[in-house]
């Protein structure tokens, strides 16, 4: 065997050093995968979540980013292509193995049942579509747009605003029985995507009526404690049918319900040096309620004086293409030793906008045509501890669209700018313009530019 002995020691560290590139820009590439991310079914929990939380295996790489089944919206005539509508266009194939046994289910009965989306980014919404396999579907075969019918069973518009973090839409499930797997579908409003997520269902047929509680859950504990919040954690319940959530509650005062696949929960806005006695009750889809957990005591932190600032945003970037007159822009969350509260994004050294501690996108508008920007965003605390800058991002704005004169009985979408009287407006939401609907009379449709 012929064997190479570099004795070169510059050779060495040129090699050395080309292997340490190579590690931090796959890390580059993996955290920036991760920050672009958005939001998943939680509950009842898509194949992706159930990948995540360990009851379907051999998913690959979805396990670390649940939230990251995007494609181009507008389907069934737009979207993944047939045989990767789960994996939302291939990117995790692994999602598109489709047979009767391959993926757990989760037990449903027609009739009204809550959907509820777990969103990282929360983004300007325009709907929620939910769609379901036909009667007669072969469930060993790749899912296609034959295997759904493509109208949805339930279909929710939205306002273009961002939804919260956690969101929920209450539909009517058509009749099935045994196997059959839905589609949920958020289309977002300000760019062209959407996210798809497919949910593995077993109807239980007739529908009988549910009398059994979950069991209790077990082993509540605090998982961390400040002086205003308590982390808490517990042991899954068991339901006949299946548990849909947990009700948390301080002493006999319900404090919040969370989805029947979330097992913990950080309480917050309590008082200093102070003791608390905590529950958690399951429930199941028919209200049944268990017994409660065991009592938990806690006694909430001292304050302390917080002098430390959050670390700055990380990846801060441009999402989409710049209009004439905004800028799309997201990064990653900062950290901090007591809690992120909100970001501000400046252009150049002028504040811009402020969001909250949860959120990590923000939309720049009001900004001139063809005019280059360049933006940092910054991490700020509870007590005001601000981070340094985040890394700069330079954007430039789009050519002004050429501008219209306003005119009854026409349709405008959102972002649209007309002329009226010598000035510009932009609409500020899609609708049909009537007569007494002038920009100047109607300011909640039309903004000046």
């Amino acid at each position: 065997m012929t064997s190479i002995r570099l004795s070169n020691p510059m050779l060495v560290k040129l090699l050395t050093l080309c292997g340490m590139m190579i590690v931090a820009a796959l890390s580059m590439f993996l955290f920036s995968e991760k920050v672009s991310a958005h939001g998943y079914v939680d509950s009842p929990g898509s194949r992706a979540i159930l990948c995540k939380n360990g009851q379907n295996t051999d998913c690959g790489a979805i396990i670390y980013e649940p939230q990251s089944l995007e494609a181009p919206k507008g389907f069934p005539a737009a979207g993944p292509a047939d045989g990767k509508i789960a994996s939302a266009g291939g990117a995790f194939p692994k999602l598109d193995e489709q047979s009767a046994t391959r993926w757990a289910k989760v037990n449903m009965s027609s009739g009204q049942n809550t959907f509820t989306w777990k969103l990282t980014a929360a983004h300007a919404t325009s709907s929620w579509k939910y769609y379901i396999t036909k009667p007669n579907w072969n469930p060993n075969a790749a899912l296609t747009r034959d295997s759904f019918d493509l109208t949805p069973f339930c279909s929710v518009t939205y306002d273009g605003t961002r939804p919260p973090s956690t969101y929920s839409d209450t539909c009517n499930v058509p009749q099935r029985t045994g196997y059959h797997v839905i589609l949920a579908v958020w289309e977002i409003a300000d760019t062209p995507n959407a996210f798809y997520n497919v949910i593995d269902v077993n109807f239980n047929g007739s529908n009988p009526i549910d009398t059994e509680a979950p069991t209790a859950p077990s082993s509540l504990a605090s998982t961390g404690t400040t002086s205003t919040t308590v982390s808490l954690a517990w042991n899954a319940s068991s339901d006949n049918v299946g548990v849909t959530g947990y009700k948390v509650y301080n002493g006999n005062t319900l404090i919040t319900t969370v989805s029947g696949s979330t097992l913990n929960y950080t309480v917050t806005g309590l008082t200093a040096n102070t003791a608390y006695t905590f529950t958690v009750k399951a429930v199941d889809a028919a209200g049944n309620l268990s017994i409660a957990s065991n009592a938990l005591n806690v006694t909430t932190d001292l304050v302390v004086v917080d002098t430390e600032a959050p670390t700055a945003p990380g990846n801060l970037h441009v999402m989409g293409s710049p209009t004439s007159t905004s800028v799309n822009l997201m990064w990653g969350p900062s950290t901090d030793n007591v809690g992120v509260t909100g970001y501000k994004i400046y252009s150049g050294s002028s504040l811009v906008g402020t969001v909250s501690g949860t959120t990590t996108d923000y939309t720049v508008s009001g900004l001139s045509p063809n005019t280059a920007y360049t933006f940092t965003v910054h991490a700020i605390d509870a007590a005001g501890n601000e981070s340094s800058a985040s890394n700069s991002v330079s954007a430039t704005t789009a050519d002004a669209p050429a501008v219209q004169a306003w005119s009854p009985n026409t349709s405008y979408t959102a972002g649209t700018q007309v002329s009226y009287n010598g000035s510009v407006y932009e609409c500020r939401q899609s609708h049909t313009s009537l007569t007494g609907w002038e920009p100047t009379n109607v300011p909640a449709l039309w903004k000046l530019v």
